[in-house]
């Protein structure tokens, strides 16, 4: 089964905060997730991005993909 780094939603109606979290391919975008690994908050200036590098880089080697959203935030920490 594949195993994805993505994005998750929470917070209240138009103020949008994400989890990134790995998690089953097949899973709900908001269901099962195997591990949070960081947060993103789009509405403070400049946006918030934070990342467990180990914990990205252990799944990564496990051979999760991140998709394209959190490829793009990834680079925005470096």
């Amino acid at each position: 089964m594949a195993v994805k780094i993505r994005l998750t939603r929470h917070g209240s109606k138009k103020r949008p905060y994400y989890r990134v979290i790995v998690a089953n391919s097949d899973a709900p975008r908001d269901g099962r997730f195997l591990e949070i690994i960081g947060t993103y908050d789009p509405k403070k200036n400049p946006a918030e991005v934070r990342i467990n590098k180990e914990k990205l880089d252990y799944w990564v080697t496990k051979g999760a993909t991140p998709t394209d959203t959190v490829k793009s935030l990834i680079k925005k920490l470096d």
